[in-house]
């Protein structure tokens, strides 16, 4: 079991975001504070759980935490102000929004720009030493893939429900078919049109 807190003497919420290395789709950054005699054996890093096991982890932790809050940024923004910023934003999204005002931030992370009043610490892989970033990063992973599993009907040709939008062959390979979608981040690498003649290389 993750140790669930870096100081308990401190309400504590910890931070963490998913969907950075997308071609599409929002970044989605959740803050999650949760009671002093929170436990779950299976909560971890959101990338070593399988996705039923995300889902059942999901509904635990939103009827047991102290408090939470999960925000979107789009991929729009996301061109305006870059992937690093906008994951930034998001979190100090979810922070603000959050019910509970935290009195340390636990980022999961080297960085962080802080645009609260509130104290921060980032810890690298934090979300697998540290249970409240594990579970923000469990509400971030599975509200992103609800998201993307939800445009998927409307761009079957782009496998969304099965690649969330990361940088899979078969998704360049529909980019360079069918061009991108309004949901495409254009800064991004195979977003290009101009970038397409060079995936047959």
């Amino acid at each position: 079991m993750l140790p669930a807190f870096y100081d308990k003497n401190k309400t504590e919420a910890g931070c963490d975001e998913a969907g950075r290395g997308c071609l599409a789709g929002p970044v989605v950054a959740a803050c999650v504070i949760l009671p002093k005699d929170f436990y779950h054996k299976d909560l971890n890093d959101s990338k070593k759980i399988p996705q039923k096991k995300r889902n059942e982890l999901r509904v635990f932790i939103e009827k047991n935490a102290l408090a939470f809050n999960v925000a979107f940024i789009d991929n729009k923004i996301i061109d305006k102000i870059n992937i690093l910023n906008a994951s930034f934003l998001a979190m100090n999204e979810a922070v603000r929004k959050i019910e509970i005002t935290p009195e340390l931030l636990l980022i999961d992370g080297n960085r962080f720009k802080n645009n609260t009043n509130i104290p921060y610490i980032c810890i690298v892989k934090g979300d697998g030493k540290y249970a409240s970033i594990a579970a923000a990063s469990i509400l971030a992973k599975t509200y992103r893939d609800e998201f993307m599993n939800s445009l998927h009907n409307q761009y079957p040709m782009y496998n969304w429900k099965q690649n969330k939008g990361y940088p899979t062959k078969s998704h360049i390979s529909a980019i360079s078919k069918y061009g991108i979608t309004p949901y495409h981040r254009k800064t991004f690498n195979y977003c290009h049109p101009t970038l397409f003649d060079n995936l047959n290389q």
